[in-house]
């Protein structure tokens, strides 16, 4: 491998690196600020103390979570400028304006009332407070759609033209480079998985307090149950309409992206009655999928919801625009086995409800703990299949990869990734310790407020519920 191709790959590597890691904060964010607004709303309809208790611990995690999305979505800017210098210049004056508008509605709308958010529960009404945390939440979900109408116009471009001159990406029509061919479907099933990710989070974290609970002989408390309840609710909605979802986004991708269907599937031959592979490794050298473990017929009706659909194969395409099938046939399937799994938690959360066991039964607490991290998990995979499965294209079918890399050389790229890697590993281990640090803990009645104990409370200084001052709603 020459010099310039070894450059490159450090700088997708690098690129992947920084989104891989950014892509979890903003979707806890944008699940954890839904679940607030919930909370907030459920305290004020209810007068249940136990709703600002849990808004109180949680929204804690989210001051954390939140700093450390915005820390490290600041570096991809500067990635896009240094070694991804010649894709910004021609695809700048679309994608460029797209995440302008983030900027310019979404960062302004969270940042404008953060602060009343996170600091002024007892210095504002509690009108004013609830409209608050309501602006940050609708903030991040402006914001996911931003950028997702932008890495959308990426995966299924539309509404362009090429300046033959420059051959820069010019605007024609807006509304359909926003509402590109894959932008809805991309949009739903993102946003699910962030309210997915977040309710295990969530569920894992009460059924840890819950087998506390009951090492020490005790029941769990009223804040435990509620969380798990709310949490295992979730899971019983939104994983299975995920999966439809996930199953609408396939066919969409079979429409406008056939390679990246063929490379998730490790199909080389198009074919009618096409068989659904368990297992394989496909080789893209002998262009065959090894040991493969396969049902027969099932592909088809998967991917084309009958049983005579044509499936592609990677044969259909030319070497050099095929997406590297081993990573992407593997990252599609542990995303939908952990899909999977979290529908199997949800339904049986649902039948034990039913049977009046949701709270006393060990082996679903173990689970529900086992499975916090599987929302994030299959958040990434499905980050990797998409953006692997596009390749050898940053924008489908027009820029590749290859084209759109800034002039490199190699020992800079490598030197800037062991300093990311450090950096990273340091500044957000620390903040992913203090986060696990603040769910070590228990909720529990008169949760501190990051009003009263401001940093100190963030990193982990706890208050006597007898020292706290009383607050609207406590008492009543």
């Amino acid at each position: 491998m020459d010099t310039m191709a070894s450059a490159l790959l450090l700088a997708r590597f690098q690129f992947a690196f920084t989104v891989g890691v950014h892509i979890v904060f903003p979707a806890f964010s944008i699940g954890l600020a839904a679940y607030l607004a919930v909370l907030e709303g459920a305290w004020l309809k209810t007068g249940r103390a136990v709703y600002l208790d849990l808004y109180r611990y949680w929204v804690k995690v989210f001051s954390v979570v939140f700093a450390m999305g915005v820390v490290s979505g600041l570096v991809m800017s500067y990635e896009f400028g240094i070694n991804w210098a010649v894709f910004s210049r021609k695809a700048g004056p679309i994608t460029g304006v797209l995440l302008s508008y983030e900027v310019m509605t979404a960062f302004f709308l969270e940042a404008g009332f953060l602060g009343v958010m996170l600091f002024g529960m007892n210095r504002v009404g509690r009108g004013l407070h609830f409209a608050a945390t309501c602006c940050v939440s609708v903030g991040t979900l402006i914001s996911m759609t931003w950028i997702l109408a932008s890495n959308s116009w990426m995966q299924t471009p539309a509404g362009y033209t090429i300046d033959p001159a420059t051959g820069r990406f010019l605007p024609a029509d807006w509304l359909a480079i926003i509402f590109n061919p894959s932008f809805p479907y991309r949009l739903v099933h993102m946003g699910m998985a962030a309210f997915l990710s977040v309710a295990f989070v969530v569920g894992g974290t009460a059924a840890l307090h819950m087998l506390r609970a009951r090492k020490r002989g005790e029941a769990a408390s009223e804040h435990v149950r509620v969380m798990f309840s709310m949490a295992m609710w979730m899971a019983t909605i939104v994983a299975p309409l995920q999966i439809l979802a996930g199953d609408a986004h396939g066919l969409n991708t079979l429409k406008y992206q056939p390679a990246k269907i063929a490379a998730m599937e490790g199909d080389w031959v198009s074919e009618s009655r096409a068989p659904e592979l368990l297992f394989g490794i496909p080789n893209m050298k002998t262009e065959h999928t090894d040991y493969a473990i396969a049902i027969p017929l099932v592909g088809s009706l998967i991917l084309t919801h009958s049983l005579d659909g044509r499936v592609p194969g990677l044969k259909d395409f030319p070497r050099d625009q095929r997406a590297p099938s081993p990573v992407v046939f593997f990252s599609f399937r542990i995303m939908v086995a952990l899909g999977m799994l979290m529908a199997l938690t949800g339904f049986v959360s649902a039948f034990l409800r039913w049977r009046g066991r949701l709270y006393d039964t060990p082996l679903l607490h173990r689970l529900a703990l086992v499975m916090s991290p599987a929302g994030f998990l299959a958040l990434l995979c499905g980050w990797v299949t998409t953006e692997v499965g596009r390749q050898p294209w940053t924008v489908y079918g027009q820029l590749r990869t290859a084209e759109s890399v800034s002039p490199l050389i190699l020992s800079s790229v490598a030197v800037s990734m062991t300093a990311f890697v450090v950096v990273y590993v340091l500044v957000f281990g620390a903040g992913m310790m203090i986060t696990l640090r603040l769910l070590g803990h228990a909720p529990h009645a008169n949760e501190h407020d990051l009003s009263e104990g401001g940093v100190a409370d963030i990193l982990g200084a706890r208050a006597h519920p007898d020292t706290v001052l009383d607050r609207p709603g406590h008492g009543a």
